[in-house]
């Protein structure tokens, strides 16, 4: 996760470039509530009621490729499904841009927070240590999007998914219904083989999983959300807190991606989602290891030579434009999204 200091870097610079019609629509809008310290930045996209001949592109720089949408357009007519997205540590919206452009084009409306704290854009200690507010984050832009029918257009309430990357693959698993307890991810952080999460405390005390030495408790709430009827997790981490009976109740499907090719600078992340798999109903999961991907195939594509850009600015860092095998980009997340639909379409039935 510490990765995503590289990401801090490079999506600070922004690009835009005209490109065919593509009918997504895309809006940005601030969520602020009465008595409620952690404003949100909630980016939507949505089918576009009407087309353009030129379109805006967002999430691009000369690392990343963005995605071609119709600014602050009219929402399409009728009742759409709606996915939620949470992002990794360090993260924004822009990580899973790529996803959000392909779940529109098969008829979602989705929406996604940058969670204060914890996106590249706020990296406020005091609002990491708050990790049980992710999930929150995610609750309130659901209710925000259910409530004003003017912002990406009308819901189906019957058909909503959440999708996480990283640690927002934790996030989707707790509003899911999985309960984390802080000191069952600790208790093997001793002896010579340990968790990945044990290899940087200071870290899982910037996220809130430990603070002054000690599991924090705030983290064994429940923060799940009944709303939400399918969960996918995208090599997600950490996950060896969550209690196993949590994990074999939860009773919505839920789709597991691991990937499959680790890298020295990604510990053993794919032991986080074979967690998940020894737990949840097997008759209501969905596991998939991709063998050549590795923790950031699923975060948006990268441009020619972008792997050497990132070098020279934050030397060894470049892996995040590197996968794991002979196919580009492009093919790995072609197979994540084709999964997810097929998915969401037999889950949100």
């Amino acid at each position: 996760m510490r990765c995503f200091s590289l990401a801090i870097l490079v999506l600070s610079m922004t690009g835009q470039v005209a490109l065919a019609d593509t009918g997504v629509g895309f809006k940005q809008i601030e969520q602020a509530e009465k008595g409620n310290d952690r404003p949100l930045k909630i980016s939507l996209w949505y089918p576009a009621n009407e087309t353009v001949t030129k379109a805006e592109t967002v999430g691009e720089n000369p690392v990343f490729y963005g995605l071609g949408v119709e600014q602050d357009v009219l929402a399409a007519p009728g009742r759409h499904p709606l996915v939620l997205l949470s992002h990794g540590y360090g993260g924004s919206w822009r990580n899973l841009n790529w996803l959000a452009g392909e779940l529109v084009q098969s008829g979602y409306i989705v929406a996604a927070p940058d969670h204060p704290g914890t996106t590249f854009q706020n990296m406020d200690d005091a609002e990491a240590l708050r990790l049980w507010e992710r999930p929150r984050d995610i609750s309130r832009t659901l209710t925000a999007v259910l409530e004003n029918t003017s912002l990406a257009g009308e819901i189906d309430d019957g058909k909503i998914a959440v999708i996480g990357h990283s640690l927002g693959g934790w996030t989707a698993i707790e509003l899911a219904g999985g309960r984390y307890q802080a000191d069952r991810a600790l208790k093997d952080c001793t002896g010579d083989v340990m968790p990945a999460q044990c290899k940087d405390l200071k870290l899982m005390a910037r996220i809130g999983i430990v603070g002054g030495g000690k599991a924090r408790p705030e983290l064994s709430q429940d923060l799940k959300d009944k709303r939400i009827r399918a969960a996918v997790s995208l090599d997600l981490g950490p996950a060896s807190g969550f209690v196993p009976d949590s994990l074999a109740g939860i009773d919505i499907p839920v789709l597991v991606y691991a990937a499959g090719h680790e890298t020295a600078e990604i510990a053993a992340i794919k032991n986080d989602s074979e967690y998940l798999r020894q737990y949840l109903p097997a008759s209501s999961t969905v596991y998939r290891e991709i063998a050549d991907a590795t923790h950031f195939s699923f975060v948006q594509m990268c441009k020619p030579g972008s792997d050497k850009i990132i070098d020279e600015e934050s030397p060894g860092e470049g892996f995040v434009c590197r996968d794991g095998g002979g196919r580009n980009r492009a093919d790995i997340h072609r197979e994540i999204a084709d999964g997810i639909v097929s998915f969401l379409h037999e889950a949100l039935k």
